[in-house]
């Protein structure tokens, strides 16, 4: 059933919507973290030209990012209707020689070994099952051949948007956090992770993230050790203390919310 409805989901929407999807990203309020994602991927990813696989694209504007960096890129979603209007976005933008769209579910890619990489950009957290999908990505990769994923992580099924898209439309919403996605594609036989912390994290905990732990006479050595080892990357009026801060927010987001780099 909720297959169906991803199938089915463009065509349910009203115009307003609709313009909105066919305008990602910068139709979106969070456009900027958007592009912040992007770019992290892409200095993730191997580089061009470089076969990469995009899961669940939608209608297609990561695919079209990824294609005009130069990767050899086939797009693969489950909705007709989301890979027609991808075909003529891409033919509008005159993108033919190295960008290719496809119908297919993918939880069952027939690919094997076709790609040096993978991208779920948004898109894992609506799979009925993950690790069968993880599974099939494993397959289409190459030896070496790594996987990304940049998803919304722990509490997204609850939020307020979630619930209203599976009320109204039916379709699959879940928390995809890094544990998760590393506990089933180690069972699909992915070698090894590394986390990357989001970066649109960044301004929020140099701003408002927890306090930096420990007792007085810690914060005085702290101090200290500013006064002598002040990180010539820092710019005029930020403090190692504050930096420190900053570390521990990140590190601590990353086990809720983070890009996840499988490598096969």
């Amino acid at each position: 059933m909720a297959k169906e409805a991803e199938r089915r989901y463009l065509s349910a929407l009203n115009e307003a919507s609709r313009c909105e999807v066919e305008g990602k990203p910068f139709s979106l309020e969070d456009c900027g973290k958007m592009f912040m994602e992007m770019g992290a991927l892409f200095s993730l990813l191997p580089p061009p030209p470089a076969r990469l696989l995009d899961l669940g694209c939608g209608l297609g504007w990561t695919s079209r990012f990824f294609a005009r960096r130069g990767y050899d890129v086939t797009g693969v979603d489950i909705a007709p209707d989301m890979v027609e209007g991808a075909e003529r976005l891409r033919q509008m933008e005159g993108m033919t020689s190295n960008l290719r769209f496809e119908v297919m579910d993918y939880e069952s890619c027939p690919f094997v070994e076709a790609f040096d990489a993978a991208v779920f950009f948004d898109s894992l957290h609506h799979a009925e099952d993950e690790g069968l999908a993880l599974q099939a990505v494993y397959r289409a990769l190459a030896p070496g051949g790594i996987c990304l994923t940049s998803e919304p992580g722990l509490g997204h099924a609850d939020s307020a948007e979630s619930r209203e898209a599976m009320a109204r439309f039916g379709v699959t919403e879940k928390d995809m956090d890094p544990p998760r996605i590393w506990k089933a594609a180690q069972r699909a036989g992915f070698t090894s992770h590394t986390l990357y912390a989001h970066t649109y994290r960044l301004g929020h905990y140099y701003k408002v993230g927890p306090r930096f732990p420990g007792r007085k006479p810690f914060w005085l050595l702290l101090k200290a050790l500013e006064r002598l080892m002040r990180p010539r990357a820092v710019r005029r009026g930020d403090s190692f203390v504050d930096l420190l801060r900053l570390a521990k927010g990140m590190a601590s987001s990353t086990s809720e919310d983070a890009i996840v780099l499988l490598r096969k």
